[in-house]
């Protein structure tokens, strides 16, 4: 963050001289910045997923791609640790992002942190598809200002994360990219491309149809040919479609046949339900977590002011085709839309870019300084991500205990509740409990159901029993036997 800091000083130093050299140059470009901020963002890149922030979330992404290592390859269906008895095959987000985890493993072998560094890859080309594609819709600068804005945004925490959300976004941006250099060289590879990253990006997180959408002006716009306006909509929608074969005809079946989703859609009755005693959250994923600076989403409304006072129609008519799609998706979310921050991700390019045309406004030296500004809000925001708490390293040492002590082919319990992450480091298959849950006669019941052992993380609670002998035992953990003999 000071880096960042000093960085923009000298920027704004050499400008107010008037020194125009090729250090002025350098910083200027976007490319420096994207590579700095890819080396800030390599900092605990071989974290295993146990930071403060949505480490379950990230636990679920391991978890499917160490199976298909382990069990089944195949990516129609994709498999947990968390289902009890069942086969664990899960109705969820079509698993691209896991599988490419999956295959780096399998020339690599397998670590908890292949997914971040994919991300993080993917999530900064996004980021110069975004300037590139910006530069050519307005100018230079306010490209280079969306762009850093993006890259402080809830953007930098989430793009070294091992989930699909910012992975995905960015596959859409570079399709679109692609779209328009179509639309100026016709140049049927670049048609190609965009479907087939549109498709990819679609199906690993199908909320990112926001930032698509704003294809629908496309009808209007004449000074693009007839011809190459309807090859992408065609396109656009075929991709659509092939995310829709996915998420409303392959989940049915999934969900029917193996009895486990993750995926509740709700109506927009219900979401609206959900959300409207959340509404002080709701709105706070908009003013505070898409950003994560109030200066950042001051400068939201004031280009938004600005925005709709264009004489661009268009533009005002694509923002508005993105803000509306986005909003349909965070409404069916319901509840879970304000309870989580990386929801909002997808609409965030939006706010980048609304946030910087309001900032352009101002005079060019004002920008450097208010750029700055936002970035190290922004930054400090999230820095903490970083980085683990020495309180849960413990976890990291569950693996080794149960490879010791219990058979890869017996089922266990383990008071991890919904989460996803102690099953996760436990390397087990069977149910996670809320600690509260666990009793002898809910014990007795999942014995019957195949269980054999209950693993419990002294760190979540006490468990007492004259029944079950203790197997092992140390500070943080012990596991009882729960089968009949041992």
């Amino acid at each position: 963050m000071r880096c960042f800091f000093v960085l923009i000083l000298f920027i704004i130093t050499i400008k107010m001289e008037g020194n125009n050299n090729q250090i002025l140059k350098i910083l200027k470009d976007i490319r420096f910045w994207i590579v700095f901020f890819f080396l800030i963002r390599l900092i605990g890149i071989t974290n295993a997923p146990l930071e403060v922030s949505h480490s379950w979330r990230q636990a679920f992404t391991n978890m499917v791609s160490r199976n298909f290592l382990e069990i089944d390859p195949n990516i129609l269906y994709p498999r947990i640790d968390k289902a009890g008895s069942l086969t664990g095959i899960v109705a969820s987000e079509f698993p691209i992002f896991n599988y490419l985890i999956y295959l780096v493993s399998l020339v690599f072998d397998y670590d908890h942190w292949y997914g971040r560094l994919i991300n993080l890859i993917v999530s900064s080309l996004g980021i110069f598809y975004f300037f590139k594609l910006l530069k050519n819709l307005f100018d230079k600068q306010i490209a280079f200002n969306s762009s850093i804005i993006l890259t402080v945004s809830i953007w930098f925490a989430y793009s070294r994360k091992i989930m699909p959300d910012t992975f995905s976004v960015s596959l859409i941006i570079i399709a679109l990219f692609l779209a328009y250099k179509y639309f100026i060289n016709g140049k049927k590879i670049n048609a190609l491309l965009f479907f087939v990253i549109s498709s990819i990006g679609l199906l690993a997180k199908i909320p990112s149809l926001c930032i698509l959408s704003v294809l629908a002006i496309l009808p209007w716009i004449r000074s693009i040919s007839i011809q190459r306006r309807f090859i992408i909509l065609t396109l656009a929608a075929l991709a659509f479609s092939v995310a829709c074969m996915w998420y409303l005809y392959w989940i049915p079946i999934l969900n029917e046949k193996y009895h486990y989703t993750i995926l509740f859609p709700r109506s927009i009755e219900q979401g609206i339900q959900e959300i409207l005693p959340l509404f002080a959250e709701f709105i706070e994923k908009f003013y505070f977590d898409g950003l994560h600076s109030y200066i950042g989403f001051g400068f939201v409304l004031i280009g938004s002011f600005y925005f709709l006072k264009t004489k661009n129609r268009f533009y005002v008519a694509g923002i508005l085709f993105m803000i509306f799609t986005f909003l349909v998706f965070a409404i069916k979310t319901g509840s879970v839309f304000p309870l989580h921050a990386y929801y909002v991700i997808p609409i965030v390019p939006v706010l980048a870019l609304l946030s910087a045309y309001g900032i352009s406004k101002i005079p060019l030296r004002i920008q450097f300084i208010l750029i700055a500004i936002i970035g190290i809000e922004g930054i400090a925001n999230q820095q903490h991500d970083f980085f683990i708490k020495d309180s849960e390293k413990y976890r990291l040492e569950l693996e080794s205990i149960t490879h010791d002590h219990i058979s890869s082919d017996e089922l266990v319990i383990i008071n991890g509740g919904q989460s996803y992450q102690d099953m996760y480091f436990a390397h087990c298959k069977g149910w996670s409990l809320i600690h509260d849950e666990i009793n002898e006669n809910a014990l007795d019941s999942l014995n019957n159901l195949g269980a054999k052992f209950l693993i419990l993380d002294k760190h979540k609670g006490d468990f007492e029993t004259s029944i079950y002998p203790l197997l092992f035992d140390n500070d943080h953990y012990s596991i009882y036997v729960l089968k009949d003999e041992y």
